[in-house]
């Protein structure tokens, strides 16, 4: 399954995502994982959960998101959740390409049976419609 929090800049959504991140990381019977551009969630977030930092790999885009993703449940199969913080940061502006994404992402969420979160800083109308074919808003 994949979530999204979605909402302008500074609305909260940072703030949603830590405490479903802690939540997850309470009661999960597997792995947590969470990734971020930057280290501002370092104090925030449980030590129970695998902080990642898409800066210290250089991800750009979303096919190079996608396969970061994919490497990342590739490597453990007892991930049971992954969140994302400042999805449009990480991946870029480009809605379509967004949207593609998350098409392609949603087989991988199914298959290794883990639920994918992002923020998305924007307006919800701003989203392509066919994104929510395959995820929700939270």
């Amino acid at each position: 399954m994949i979530s999204l929090i979605i909402g302008s800049k500074g609305c909260g959504k940072t703030k949603r995502l830590i405490n479903a991140v802690n939540a997850a990381a309470d009661s999960s019977i597997g792995d947590v994982v969470c990734i971020e551009k930057g280290k501002k969630l370092l104090y925030d977030v449980s030590h129970k959960v695998r902080l990642i930092d898409t800066e210290v790999y250089n991800i750009q885009g979303f096919e190079a998101f996608f396969g970061f993703i994919s490497g990342i449940c590739a490597t453990d199969y007892d991930i049971t959740d992954i969140f994302v913080d400042a999805t449009l940061k990480i991946g870029g502006k480009d809605f379509e390409a967004f949207a593609g994404f998350v098409e392609k992402l949603a087989p991988l969420s199914e298959s290794s049976g883990t639920t994918i979160t992002f923020t998305v800083s924007c307006e919800e109308d701003e989203i392509p419609a066919v994104v929510f074919e395959n995820a929700q808003k939270i």
